[in-house]
């Protein structure tokens, strides 16, 4: 009982914090609603072709540290384990992560009106493996490289976490595999409009 007390209070603490919308913020801060603008995503993309690069630093700040508090509120003030014979994760900490991408897309504070949750999530998942982290970046920008979608590097590398997270090489649990599965599945329903735009040829491409 006392393990779903500290998990519950991981998942608000990290819900709570991710509702901090830092692309609504900023915006504010700009006199505009970036659900108004542009493509009405509040996250980084949108905020860097709406109101500029100083505007999207800020954004990319906010958006990195509140997955980092976040895993750090899940591992240090509600610690749970779970432990198995080859490997162990922090339970508190996944559940903070995943609650502070829900609240990024769904804010509390903001009418639930929210951003996609990548940058927050790539954050929790340096937290919890900067090794996958890094591969899923790379993969990334492979993407984007070559076609110049934001969108589609996104949902590919979203695509990539839980299909290497169940590699064994990397020592985790099963309930790590859930915590993939639940946070890609999470960011590719909030690209479905992009999804939609690339099979239909109208997605915007990334102006280098």
């Amino acid at each position: 009982m006392t393990n779903i007390i500290l998990l519950f209070s991981s998942l608000a603490s990290g819900y709570f914090l991710g509702s901090l919308n830092s692309a609504v913020i900023v915006g504010k801060l700009y006199g505009r609603d970036i659900r108004s603008c542009g493509s009405r995503s509040a996250g980084l993309t949108n905020t860097l072709r709406v109101l500029g690069k100083t505007a999207a630093v800020f954004v990319l700040v906010g958006d990195v540290l509140k997955g980092i508090i976040a895993c750090f509120i899940g591992l240090i003030f509600f610690e749970v384990y779970f432990y198995t014979v080859d490997a162990q994760d922090s339970l508190s900490l996944l559940v903070a992560g995943l609650g502070a991408v829900i609240g990024h897309n769904w804010p509390l504070f903001f009418k639930f009106r929210g951003g996609k949750g990548a940058l927050t999530a790539v954050s929790v998942l340096f937290m919890v493996n900067w090794i996958l982290a890094l591969l899923c970046i790379t993969f990334f920008i492979l993407i984007v490289a070559m076609t110049r979608y934001v969108s589609l590097g996104t949902i590919s590398a979203t695509g990539l976490i839980p299909v290497v997270s169940f590699i064994s090489v990397f020592g985790h649990t099963f309930y790590f595999n859930i915590f993939a599965c639940l946070m890609a599945a999470i960011i590719i329903i909030k690209h479905r409009e992009n999804i939609q735009r690339l099979l239909s040829g109208t997605e915007n491409k990334l102006i280098f």
